[in-house]
């Protein structure tokens, strides 16, 4: 791999995780187009998703620090009620635990089977359905910013979803909020920061396996340049697109995930 492919697809990364447009699925169509050949591409992408993690951890900094404060706090006495670090930390672990489960779980049968652009259309345009109606429901529900175990657990057991291609992180785990009335800054907010433990953990298992194929040369030069790429896009679109949810619906990714089903079509059935 060159350091441009490796440039594109940190990019590819950086943006499509934490927009609701699904970064597996993007990420498997610039594979094929771009007639990837690194012998694991598989692990090419959990580096690329180490980008994603430094992004997470350097804006959200801050919560980062209160959830650790929070939840070493735990152990030394248990007043998840009353101290917001605690409660923090402990909704965003709540959040967590379902994905993280499932993809140890289910890693290897994903892996073989879901990695396929059909499948990946398909889910772009159930999203995108998904998204028109929750927003068309949520508008007319009293919206709040508040977020309790139970709204923890359901949008991680959304978060579930997304081990599928095409769903989207973000995007599951943004409507699952919605449904549970919250309102779209506090869902986009939540939904990052319970990805961040699923993020870690999955690029901390994959590190081995990296490591036993570690690249060197030029393409090590160019899995550097790929998770620089997708961490300085990733800060920047959850920077941007917080700022985005603050006055805007999700009307225009249902759109661009519609648009991306159909390139996806063409392409397989002209290639």
């Amino acid at each position: 791999m060159d350091i441009i492919h490796a440039f594109i697809l940190g990019v590819v990364q950086g943006v499509t995780e934490f927009l609701p447009i699904s970064s597996s699925g993007h990420l498997l169509f610039f594979h094929d187009v771009l007639n990837f050949d690194m012998a694991d591409s598989l692990s090419f992408d959990a580096a690329l998703h180490l980008g994603t993690l430094l992004a997470l951890i350097w804006f959200f900094w801050p919560e980062v620090k209160k959830i650790l404060k929070g939840f070493l706090g735990s152990f030394v006495k248990w007043e998840v009620r009353t101290d917001e670090n605690q409660k923090l930390a402990w909704l965003v672990i709540l959040g967590a635990i379902p994905a993280g489960l499932s993809g140890l779980l289910l890693e290897n049968w994903l892996s073989e089977n879901t990695r396929n652009l059909w499948l990946v259309a398909a889910t772009l345009l159930f999203g995108s359905g998904i998204f028109w109606l929750v927003e068309y429901w949520s508008k007319r529900k009293i919206q709040t910013p508040e977020i309790s175990f139970r709204t923890s657990l359901i949008v991680g057991l959304a978060q579930v979803l997304a081990l599928v291609p095409g769903i989207s992180r973000s995007g599951a785990t943004i409507v699952a909020g919605l449904f549970r009335k919250l309102d779209r800054a506090s869902a986009g907010r939540f939904a990052f920061l319970i990805s961040l433990p699923v993020i870690a953990g999955a690029s901390l298992l994959k590190l081995t396996e990296i490591a036993k194929n570690a690249p060197i040369g030029q393409e090590l030069v160019a899995v550097v340049v790929g998770v620089l790429a997708s961490m300085l896009a990733g800060y920047l679109v959850i920077k941007y697109f917080l700022k985005f949810l603050q006055k805007h619906s999700l009307s225009a990714f249902a759109w661009y995930r519609v648009l991306a089903a159909l390139v996806i079509a063409v392409y397989l059935l002209t290639s």
